[in-house]
């Protein structure tokens, strides 16, 4: 689509809140450039770099009636975008807005409108970045709801209703941080993707993130690099938790890893990082958190964050250590037979190159949904002597073995049921079943895993991506 935008020199204004000031320090020095002349409407557009790549940004201008944007500060932003789509450039917003002009009535509703479309019609074609700097309130909270991610300031505020009209509804009474900000939006809600240190931290993530999906690279076939026991970062015990992430990083390059969301569903990590040179986005299982459980939250959480990836040409890694799904009522009441289905049709649907890589043991409707073969995965590794099956050995002789295990003396049963849960394990060895199935294609040496990974996504690095959007799930 052509745009009738045209561009002009950025201008100077030592005002932080100036959105041509917060718009210079989040892209390269020199780099940005006005895509409409200087006038009274209250958001800034402008071409720029990100590290020497191209980007589309934006910015709402805060000393204007906080921000509050009427039909055409609106139509500005959807232009904007609308160029990003037809340019295939990420596109990032800086927030600071109350929400619509109340005074503009209809007009300021079907601004946000055009809007909240244009995003839609981006969504799943570029990049979608938004920086919330301050509070973006009523509609402006629907703005960057619709984009791929959402960092947060520590001034940042989303909300819908502010605190006096909830008090006067309700008669709740929580002040502006409480409500949305950023600790209440990336622990509790899940909203924010990344809550930042600082407005610095905040662009210096947004600038990481549009180069993870924007500038994606290739995965170098000729890294060459010194084996590391990566098997070492998990405990001996296969029953003991262990934090994920530290073998997250050491099997991206650099230890360089943008996590997602780590305080609401913590249970699952996801975020992105490159392996030898290219893009990876990361799913892994984290047994410090609920035993490594899939829950309702946790899937959800995967399933949006693999549909973003696969809409951007992004390959996929799963890191899978799952005893299965969260049973309880809670969960049950929660939804998470509905949002467990939305994993499972988020890998089914993907199709960019998958890899599975099970460390140390998967079991039942989890097995299925964490990338199997199955759902079309491109690749599935183990390491050795891990458990695979429809669930644990302790769980099944239980099951199998009732009645058996009753009829021996109360104090002599946990003998009883240990020796029939290893019999169990010697009589189903699911891991070679999968090896005969092709349903597991190889038992990979632990410290050969980084090699293996880039082998199979340097060779499959077609640059296919899934043809949908990117829905807020």
């Amino acid at each position: 689509m052509k745009s009738s935008i045209t561009s002009r020199p950025l201008g100077q204004d030592d005002d932080p809140r100036a959105p041509l000031h917060r718009l210079a320090r989040l892209l390269d020095p020199g780099s940005p450039v006005m895509l409409h002349q200087t006038d009274e409407i209250a958001t800034t557009t402008v071409r720029g770099q990100v590290d020497g790549a191209k980007v589309i940004a934006f910015c709402t201008d805060a000393r204007r009636r906080g921000g509050a944007m009427g039909l055409a500060e609106c139509l500005r932003i959807a232009e904007a975008i609308d160029l990003a789509a037809s340019e295939g450039c990420p596109v990032i917003g800086l927030w600071h807005s109350g929400g619509a002009k109340i005074g503009d009535g209809i007009q300021s509703m079907h601004g946000m409108g055009r809007m909240f479309s244009a995003m839609v019609r981006a969504s799943g074609v570029v990049p979608q970045i938004s920086v919330v700097l301050g509070p973006a309130a009523g509609g402006a909270a629907y703005g960057p709801a619709l984009t791929d991610l959402v960092i947060m300031a520590p001034t940042g505020r989303i909300f819908i209703t502010g605190p006096e009209v909830i008090a006067s509804v309700t008669s709740e009474k929580i002040d502006m941080a409480s409500l949305g900000g950023a600790e209440a939006h990336g622990r509790k809600s899940g909203v924010a993707h990344v809550t930042a240190e600082s407005e610095d931290d905040a662009y210096d993530t947004a600038r990481r993130l549009a180069g993870l999906l924007g500038c994606p690279g290739s995965f170098g076939t000729g890294v060459t690099e010194t084996p590391k026991d990566l098997r070492a970062l998990l405990p001996e015990s296969p029953r003991r938790a262990y934090d994920v992430r530290p073998l997250v990083r050491e099997i991206v390059d650099g230890g360089d890893f943008v996590e997602l969301q780590p305080k609401w569903a913590p249970n699952i990590v996801v975020g992105l990082g490159r392996l030898g040179g290219g893009s990876v986005g990361i799913i892994a299982n984290n047994p410090l958190r609920k035993g490594g459980c899939l829950d309702s939250l946790s899937a959800e959480k995967s399933a949006r964050f693999v549909r973003m990836c696969d809409s951007m040409g992004i390959p996929l890694l799963a890191l899978v250590d799952v005893p299965g799904y969260l049973p309880g009522v809670e969960q049950e009441w929660s939804g998470v037979v509905r949002r467990g289905a939305k994993l499972l049709y988020a890998f089914a649907e993907a199709r960019v190159p998958r890899v599975t890589l099970i460390t140390r043991k998967s079991y039942g409707g989890a097995y299925i949904a964490m990338n199997s073969r199955s759902l079309g995965a491109t690749a599935v590794f183990a390491w050795p002597d891990v458990e695979v099956g429809v669930m644990g050995a302790e769980s099944a002789v239980r099951i199998l073995h009732r009645k058996e295990i009753e009829a021996v003396p109360e104090l002599e049963r946990e003998p009883v049921r240990a020796r029939l849960a290893q019999e169990h394990r010697r009589a189903n060895r699911d891991l070679v079943h999968g090896l005969d199935l092709g349903v597991i294609d190889e038992v990979i040496d632990p410290a050969a895993t980084r090699a293996r990974l880039l082998e199979v996504f340097a060779t499959h690095q077609a640059g296919t991506r899934g043809r949908h959007g990117n829905i807020p799930l």
